[in-house]
């Protein structure tokens, strides 16, 4: 069989991405927020719920959007947090497979060429729980070093072990999501100025 053409990246998403995002279980976006740093990520779950927000975007023949299920907000990265994880999410991403079993490449839109774009990729349920949890934790934690940390142990994950977590983070009630939160923080990524962070770190990188 002949190898697949190496396409520009507007072109493979639109040959290849743009008929699996509207019905993939999570939906990681590439897009600005006003005072931010571009770019931003947000990462998006399917819901079943009609009551949560619909994706809202035309088909890309122009006609009305197919609901294919509302999106719910599972959390952004930008800015440093964001250039630092950058490897990471290109390794979790990379497995991503359409229904044949073909990768999908969405490692390539991870680039300083691909976040230029403002689209949507889609992500299977692996790699949209580890982006969940490694988007979610790193909020409002300023240390680098921990945030590196805590998205290289959620790499290694299982899908089951990722699913899991997620719910905990995203389920329930908010006094319990908060302690979730602060556990899973403190579980993967230690506490700041904490000297193990470095050295757990530099093992998980070699």
């Amino acid at each position: 069989m002949a190898p697949r053409t190496i396409l520009n990246l507007t072109e493979h998403h639109r040959r290849y991405l743009e008929p699996h995002w509207r019905k993939a279980p999570f939906v990681l976006r590439i897009t600005e927020w006003q005072g931010a740093p571009i770019p931003v990520l947000v990462l998006k779950e399917r819901q079943s719920d009609a009551n949560l927000e619909a994706d809202g975007l035309p088909t890309p023949s122009g006609e009305a959007p197919v609901r294919q299920g509302a999106l719910a907000e599972r959390g952004h990265l930008a800015g440093d947090s964001l250039r630092r994880c950058l490897p990471v999410l290109r390794s979790i991403v990379a497995g991503v497979q359409d229904e044949s079993g073909v990768p999908l490449e969405i490692q390539r839109y991870l680039t300083q060429e691909g976040l230029r774009l403002r689209l949507n990729l889609p992500l299977d349920e692996e790699s949209g729980a580890k982006l969940g949890l490694i988007f979610r934790l790193q909020e409002r934690v300023a240390d680098l070093d921990r945030v590196e940390l805590m998205a290289r142990r959620i790499e290694r994950f299982t899908r089951e072990e990722a699913a899991y977590w997620l719910s905990r983070i995203t389920g329930f009630s908010p006094d319990a999501r908060r302690w979730a939160i602060a556990g899973m923080r403190l579980m993967l990524g230690g506490q700041a100025q904490d000297a193990g962070v470095g050295r757990m770190l530099e093992r998980l990188r070699s």
